[in-house]
């Protein structure tokens, strides 16, 4: 037996990571989908292309007309500064509006009644083209017998026209392009143009209006403020009057009273304090009774001032004197005595001063007392007239607010007239529409590649769901990775001309033996006769991997499959002869009670079977069939009637007992099963079948019927060996994973040297 090395249990291959595809897998994997689906894919875009000519050869030819507007501020700018509506700036927002003003309802139906559009047929009649002729006549089906009314053809020429019309801003300029698409290029020309001057007319009129009703709300608006005005200043004056409120140069009567008040009562109180001083500066003098002692009066006194110079001259003479005669000399006596004299004459002197200051100080003080009580009395006033002044203030300045109001909405009306009379537009047109030339629509280049790239999207789409409902095995990777178990073998199908066997000449075998001989079918010598062809290695790999097996022995091997005809029980027989060819000793036994095809294939004349055995009918020596080219033994299935328990039987004690037996006979015992989904025979055959091979048809049998078998199988999914995909197409398979590459060795090398298939 071959060995193969184990991966450790406790690596989980299932429980690992998803890995991202790489670049070049991807790539792959799409290539792989174009070879798969390009007929869909080319064969959609032919259609789309096809119907993209089509339409070029049946639709009617039209032409595009193109006016250029722009929206200039600057324009009359001195007469949009008069304006009554103050004029924001232009701005995007400004521009996009502009655009959906001239789509508008309001600008189709003028161009529509300036040209009449209402009566053409293109915007009212009937479609152009062949294309325009069927969808006539479909909406004619839908659509009632009576004639349509100056309502209807109006609607109609403006749904048309609307629609023939495109109205878009040049990048992020002021520029706006009006195209329009007709069958006629001077009616397409006429028509831009149209829309273009139809515009400016409603913008105008627009201005008209707005000023118009701007002139009659201003008028009705100052009369308002004039009459409020008037009622205003009115009572302004009465108030005055009624609160005996005088003004002079701007101010108030009292104030300017209460200010020259303030005035004297300042001059007042300087007085008060100069005689202050000089009352107290005498006052001391004469209380000290120093005659020669200064007071600012006594400079300008003349009678002080003659007895001081009296004084000073007794003075003189009296020192004079004494210092020569001595100082109690008569002489000298008499003259201070007469200083004496003249200091007692100038002291009195000083009292009279004394008292007229004192007066003056009296006459200042009560002076002070008369202003006071005046500036007290015109306080009390002015408060009294300035709370009265708040609400003088307030009718003031409603009467200066409706005034200001009256004379701003008189100057507006005044523009507003001026700008009536003289309305302005910021749109002009800076290129007119000119007949175009050639045609715009059906461009043949963009509906060509617009229908082949429509096509091959379409195909593509198309190509992704035939592979998303395209449920069925098609790959090994996709068995092993829907149904978590190794793929041991791809049979390729078999054409007629691969299964011309070479002619054999075979001994001359006794009458009754027990041979299997060829029959109609020559697939069951496939391998024997091309023992190197593709077919004779897939089916050597299951051996392969039978042998391989170390977890558990695989000696005794089923096959089985979900669906009848997959070809379970010709792989079993063609395997079975490969093995025995090797020189092992195989026994082939058709377990299929329900319907032993392979029996009446190769042993057709059988009458005693398997059956036989297990009752002890018959012995095993007594029953076997055999090859005479490769020493395969068969026993077959031969029943002389339906059996309605086959189950019963591959679950008995006899059948465990039998294969044991066999067992130690023989290197490999291949058993064939009828298939899952139809009966439960195989359920109950993990008692005795070391490994099963589970047979899916190539490219036929669906993901969730496989799924949904082996699950009801759990003993089969349990022991399985592996899954084998029959009657796969070699060449149909490089398109799903490249698996005819990988083939490169069978077909190219091998089959140079006369090896077939």
């Amino acid at each position: 037996m071959l060995q193969r090395n184990q991966i450790s249990p406790s690596v989980d291959l299932r429980n690992r990571p998803a890995e991202l595809p790489s670049l070049a897998e991807t790539f792959d994997a799409f290539v792989t989908y174009l070879l798969r689906q390009y007929w869909v894919i080319l064969g959609t875009a032919g259609l789309c292309l096809f119907g993209g000519i089509c339409y070029l050869m049946t639709a009617a030819p039209s032409y595009t007309a193109l006016a250029t507007m722009i929206i200039d501020t600057r324009k009359f700018q001195t007469f949009q500064q008069q304006s009554p509506v103050s004029e924001l700036p232009v701005d995007s927002s400004a521009v996009e509006s502009q655009v959906e003003i001239l789509k508008s309802e309001n600008v189709a139906l003028a161009v529509i009644r300036d040209l009449k559009l209402n009566e053409d047929p293109e915007f009212i009649g009937s479609r152009a083209g062949a294309a325009g002729a069927v969808l006539d006549f479909v909406s004619g089906l839908f659509a009632g017998s009576a004639p349509p009314n100056e309502f209807d053809r109006t609607r109609r020429a403006v749904r048309t026209f609307q629609k023939q019309l495109d109205v878009r801003r040049r990048g992020m300029t002021y520029v706006i392009e009006v195209s329009f698409r007709s069958l006629d290029p001077e009616r397409a020309a006429q028509i831009a143009n149209g829309v273009a001057d139809a515009y400016i007319v409603d913008q105008l009129d627009s201005k008209y209006q707005a000023t118009r009703r701007a002139s009659v709300w201003l008028q009705d608006r100052i009369q308002e403020l004039r009459t409020q005005a008037s009622n205003a200043e009115r009572a302004v004056l009465d108030y005055k009057k009624t609160n005996n409120i005088v003004t002079s140069s701007g101010k108030l009567l009292n104030e300017q009273q209460l200010g020259e008040l303030n005035t004297q009562l300042v001059h007042v109180k300087s007085q008060v304090t100069d005689a202050k001083a000089k009352l107290d500066r005498i006052e001391a003098v004469v209380k000290g009774g120093v005659a020669d002692a200064t007071v600012a009066d006594t400079l300008n006194n003349q009678v002080i001032t003659k007895l001081r110079s009296q004084y000073l001259e007794l003075a003189n003479r009296e020192a004079d004197w004494s210092s020569r005669y001595g100082y109690n000399h008569l002489a000298a006596v008499n003259l201070r005595n007469q200083m004496r004299e003249i200091q007692s004459s100038i002291i009195d002197e000083l009292k009279r001063l004394a008292e007229s200051y004192k007066s003056d100080y009296a006459i200042a003080l009560q002076r002070q007392a008369e202003i006071e009580r005046a500036v007290n009395e015109s306080v009390s006033q002015s408060q009294s007239t300035n709370q009265a002044q708040v609400t003088l203030r307030e009718l003031e300045s409603s009467a200066q607010t409706y005034r200001s109001l009256y004379d701003n909405f008189l100057q507006r009306y005044m523009e507003n007239v001026q700008q009536q009379s003289f309305p302005v537009s910021e749109a002009r047109v800076i290129t007119r529409a000119s007949r175009p030339l050639s045609k715009s629509h059906p461009q043949t280049l963009v509906v060509l590649a617009l229908s082949a790239l429509g096509g091959l999207i379409a195909g593509l789409g198309l190509g992704v769901l035939r592979d998303l409902y395209d449920r069925v095995f098609r790959t090994a990777e996709m068995v092993e990775t829907i149904l978590d178990a190794d793929c041991v073998a791809i049979v390729p199908r078999l054409s007629p001309s691969q299964l011309k066997a070479p002619v054999v000449v075979r001994p001359n075998l006794p009458v009754g033996a027990r041979m299997i001989q060829r029959g109609d079918e020559p697939v069951l010598w496939a391998a024997i006769d091309s023992p190197f062809s593709r077919f004779s290695e897939a089916i050597r790999s299951i051996k392969v991997n039978a042998d391989l097996n170390v977890t558990k022995p695989s000696k005794i091997l089923g096959l089985t499959s979900a669906l009848p005809n997959e070809g379970k029980s010709t792989l079993a027989f063609v395997f079975a002869q490969l093995v025995a060819q090797s020189g092992a000793r195989v026994l082939l036994v058709d377990c299929d009670l329900r319907n032993p095809s392979l029996s009446r294939k190769v042993a057709a004349s059988a009458e005693r079977g398997i059956l036989d055995v297990l009752s002890n009918n018959a012995t095993l020596q007594d029953t076997l069939w055999r090859d005479p080219e490769t020493g395969l033994a068969f026993l077959p299935g031969a029943t002389r009637s339906r059996i309605a328990h086959s189950h019963e039987v591959l679950a008995s004690d006899q059948m465990k007992d039998f294969i044991d037996g066999v067992r130690s006979h023989y290197d490999y015992v291949i058993v064939d099963f009828p298939p899952l989904t139809p009966v439960v025979d195989v359920r109950i055959t993990a008692h005795f079948v070391d490994s099963f091979v589970f047979i899916v048809e190539w490219g036929k049998t669906q993901v969730q019927v496989v799924e949904r078998a082996l699950r009801s199988a759990r003993a089969v999914n349990e022991n399985l060996l592996g899954v084998v995909l029959n009657k796969a197409d070699i060449a149909a398979m490089s398109r799903y994973s490249g698996y005819g590459g990988k083939n490169y060795y069978y077909n190219s090398h091998y089959g140079r040297y006369g090896y077939t298939e």
